[in-house]
């Protein structure tokens, strides 16, 4: 069995340092902007509902929904959140499909068909495979919980706006890149792919 890695601070310079050395277009971003952010999230429930809200709006929007949830509950988890009717939801600023998507991931957890907090012993596959099982978390959102959360290295979220923008700027394309060509762009940064991702979003919201 692979040993399980996550991101720290430290490893996530040295991981810098490494980039830097193979791409001069990311390396032009540090000399630019300075090291990246390593932008943790805590694993479980709370920062998977989060992520939900984050599907395809502002990370601004979802997080001021996510900020109105966390202050009508006084814990975030599968229990306190199942206690809130689809109209309270609402209100809070969950969409109709966030609302089923969140329900559905809350039932799973509650009914034990998925163990959270056991996920951060699996490796990105098995992760991945068991999140994605479940309606309403696609490849993404699975991703950028891995990225995220369990702060694995070698992550590169396809489909991620912020990031095809980043690279058609900093590469001079006509295009944003995506699919094939998106995942075809991150190959020579692996195993670092989840940290040139992060110089990508640094690049991103700096400019």
């Amino acid at each position: 069995m692979n040993k399980i890695v996550m991101l720290n601070e430290d490893s996530l310079s040295r991981a810098v340092e490494k980039l830097c050395e193979v791409d001069d277009n990311l390396k032009s971003v540090i000399d630019r902007f300075g090291l990246p952010p390593l932008w943790a999230r805590a694993p479980g429930f709370s920062t998977l509902i989060h992520i939900i809200l984050e599907q395809q709006v502002s990370l601004a929007s979802a997080r001021a929904c996510f900020d109105k949830l966390n202050s009508a509950l006084d814990e975030v988890n599968p229990d306190t959140f199942m206690t809130l009717d689809d109209a309270a939801l609402l209100k809070i600023g969950f969409s109709r499909q966030k609302t089923r998507y969140s329900r559905i991931l809350a039932r799973a957890i509650l009914d034990g068909s998925l163990d959270l907090e056991s996920l951060i012993k699996h490796s990105d596959e098995v992760v991945f495979a068991q999140l994605t099982s479940l309606t309403g978390i696609g490849p993404w959102t699975a991703n950028i919980y891995l990225l995220m959360a369990l702060g694995r290295p070698d992550i590169w979220p396809g489909g991620d706006l912020a990031l095809e923008v980043a690279l058609q700027k900093l590469l001079g394309l006509e295009h944003r890149p995506r699919g094939n060509e998106f995942q075809h762009l991150a190959e020579s940064w692996r195993p670092n792919r989840a940290v040139a991702a992060r110089i990508l979003w640094h690049y991103y919201l700096s400019k």
